[in-house]
C-alpha cells in the first residue's frame, strides 16, 4: 500500500464531567487539527469522535486493529481523562501508538482566562494522567510534546508516521530466497521464524530450477519491452547487446516470479547459479529501482530491510539502497569507506544517469554480465543493519555523510557510495564490529536514526545508535547493558 493511502486515527479524551456542551467544540477542535496534519503529513490523519468511557475507548482501539488503513492511533487529552477509562482499550490496541502532549491554544488568554477555560483546556495535566497509565503498562509509544502547528512538532509526527507505515509494511513483506544464503557465513543467516513472528516478515525458498524454469519461458517481445525500459531511465554504454538483453530476460522473470507469488524483496547467491548465464546485476538492480528488496548472497534480512525502509522512505528525496562495506580510505584526517558491491547498488543514489556497461566478473564463473554503473549523491544519511544475536534482534544505525567520488575507478566498473562514518572511521568500525554489525546494510539518504528508533521501538525489537556523540566505551557498556536487560526479560 503506498504512503499516501495509510491514515491515523485521532483519538481524543475528556469525561462527561464538565458536561455534554463541551463535546461539539473539542470534535470541532479535533477536526482543525487533523485538516492541519492532514495538510502537511504524508499520511491523512482522522479524528474519531471524542470518547468519554471505557466502552467507547475499546470499541475505537478495536476498530483500529480491523482498519487496513489504520497505520496507527494518536491521543490527545483536551481536558482530563481519568486513565483507568483507557486500560481496556491499550490492552486491546494492536497498532502502533503516539502521544501528543500539546493544546488546542497557542498562548494563555491573560484577559480572558476563566474556570470555563480551565475546564474545557486540560492538556497540561491531563495528558500526565493519561501519560501514567501508558507507563505503568509498559506500552511501546512515542510521545511528543509542544504546539501542534510548529514545524518542529509536525516534524516529528512525520517521523513517527513514517516509522508506523514502515511497521505495517513489515508485516507485508514476503521475501523469496532463491537458494540458500552464502556457505559458513553466519551473519546472514539467522532464525526466519523469530523475524516472522517479531517483524512480520515471511521468508520462503524456492530453488534456482524454478527461476531457470521462468527465464526460459520469457519471450523475445517481453525482453524488447524490458530493453525499452533500459532505454528509458539508463544510458547504453555497451556493444555486448547480448548481455543486456540476457539481463532483460531474467528480469522479466524474476518480476513474474515475485508477482505471481506476492514477494516484495529477493535475494541471489552466486554460489548456486546452475544454468543461468548470468548472475543477476542488472536485473537486481532495476527491480530495486521499482520499490523491491534485494540481499546478495542469500541475505534475507537485509531483503527485507531494504523492502521496509523504501516503504518508510516514500516520497522523501535521496534515495534508499542495498549496500556492502567495501574498502577503507585511512588518510589521516580524511578518513573514509567506499561502499559498494561487485553488480548489485540501487541506482536510487545515483547523482548521474547511470551506464549500462558489461564487464567480467571474478565470481560466480559465468559469463560477463551487465551492470550499472555510477557515482553517487552527496549528503548525510544512516546505514542500518539488522542482525540475530541469538535471544534478540539488533538493529544497528550509524549516521554518516556521503562524499564526492573525485577519483576514476577504471578498474573496478562498479557503482559506489563514498561516506564518512560518524563521529569518524575508527569508532565508527570498533562500535559496529563490538555490536556484531553485518557487512550488507540499507544506505538511507531520505531517513535518520530517529525514524529507525521508532520502528525499532514500534516491533520491539534492539535499537543501538553511532552517532557524533559515540564514545567507544560508553558504547561498549550500553550494549552490556542491553544484554542484561534481555536475559531479564525487560
Amino acid at each position: 500500500m503506498a504512503i499516501k493511502d495509510y491514515e491515523f486515527w485521532f483519538v481524543v479524551g475528556t469525561q462527561f464531567l464538565y458536561g455534554e456542551d463541551i463535546f461539539e467544540t473539542i470534535n470541532a477542535h479535533a477536526q482543525e487539527m487533523c485538516h492541519e496534519w492532514s495538510s502537511k503529513l504524508p499520511c491523512r490523519v482522522t479524528a474519531k469522535p471524542c470518547v468519554k468511557t471505557s466502552k467507547e475507548i475499546l470499541e475505537v482501539m478495536q476498530a483500529a486493529n480491523c482498519s487496513e488503513q489504520c497505520a496507527g492511533v494518536i491521543t490527545w487529552m483536551h481536558t482530563f481523562s481519568p486513565s483507568k477509562a483507557w486500560i481496556a482499550g491499550f490492552n486491546a490496541l494492536q497498532k502502533p501508538y503516539l502521544h501528543v502532549n500539546t493544546q488546542f491554544n497557542r498562548d494563555i488568554p491573560w484577559s480572558d482566562i476563566d474556570m470555563d477555560f480551565m475546564n474545557l483546556n486540560q492538556s497540561a495535566h491531563g495528558d500526565r494522567e493519561h501519560g501514567f497509565i501508558s507507563a505503568r503498562m509498559r506500552l511501546k509509544r512515542k510521545v511528543i510534546a509542544g504546539y501542534w502547528k510548529d514545524n518542529d512538532f509536525q516534524n516529528k509526527m512525520e517521523t513517527w508516521m513514517r516509522a508506523a507505515v514502515g511497521a505495517c509494511e513489515s508485516r507485508k513483506t514476503h521475501v523469496l530466497r532463491i537458494s540458500d544464503n552464502m556457505r559458513n557465513v553466519a551473519v546472514t543467516d539467522g532464525d526466519k521464524i523469530e523475524a516472522q513472528i517479531k517483524l512480520g516478515w515471511q521468508v520462503d525458498h524456492f530453488g534456482v530450477g524454478d527461476i531457470i524454469k521462468e527465464v526460459n519461458h520469457v519471450t523475445d517481445a517481453e525482453i524488447d519491452e524490458q530493453m525499452a525500459e533500459y532505454e528509458k531511465h539508463y544510458i547504453m554504454d555497451t556493444d555486448n547487446m547480448e548481455a543486456v538483453r540476457y539481463q532483460a530476460r531474467e528480469e522479466a522473470a524474476l518480476k513474474k516470479f515475485l508477482e505471481r507469488y506476492g514477494f516484495n524483496a529477493f535475494h541471489t547467491n552466486f554460489e548456486d547459479l546452475q544454468e543461468l548465464k548470468q548472475l543477476p546485476g542488472l536485473a537486481a538492480q532495476d527491480l530495486m529501482r521499482q520499490g523491491y528488496g534485494f540481499g546478495a548472497e542469500g541475505d534475507w534480512k537485509v531483503a527485507a530491510m531494504l523492502r521496509v525502509m523504501k516503504a518508510m522512505a516514500e516520497g522523501l528525496d535521496g534515495g534508499t539502497v542495498f549496500m556492502e562495506d567495501y574498502t577503507y580510505h585511512f588518510e589521516p584526517g580524511n578518513e573514509m569507506l567506499l561502499g559498494s558491491h561487485m553488480l548489485e547498488v540501487d541506482p536510487s543514489c545515483s547523482a548521474e544517469q547511470p551506464k549500462i556497461q558489461v564487464h567480467p566478473l571474478g565470481i560466480g564463473d559465468r559469463e560477463d554480465p551487465a551492470r550499472l554503473v555510477f557515482r553517487a549523491k552527496t549528503g548525510k544519511g544512516i546505514v542500518v543493519t539488522l542482525v540475530d544475536m541469538g535471544d534478540r534482534l539488533r538493529l544497528i544505525c550509524n549516521d554518516v555523510e556521503c562524499k564526492e567520488q573525485i577519483e576514476d575507478m577504471p578498474k573496478l566498473p562498479v557503482a559506489g557510495v563514498l561516506w564518512k562514518p560518524l563521529p569518524c572511521l575508527q569508532t565508527s568500525a570498533e562500535a559496529w564490529i563490538y555490536a556484531g554489525g553485518a557487512h550488507h546494510s540499507v544506505l538511507s539518504y531520505s531517513l535518520t536514526a530517529e525514524n529507525m528508533r521508532d520502528f525499532a521501538e514500534i516491533m520491539g525489537i534492539e535499537f543501538v545508535h553511532i552517532n557524533e556523540n559515540t564514545e567507544i566505551n560508553a558504547f561498549r557498556k550500553e550494549l552490556f547493558y542491553n544484554d542484561i536487560a534481555y536475559k531479564l526479560g525487560m
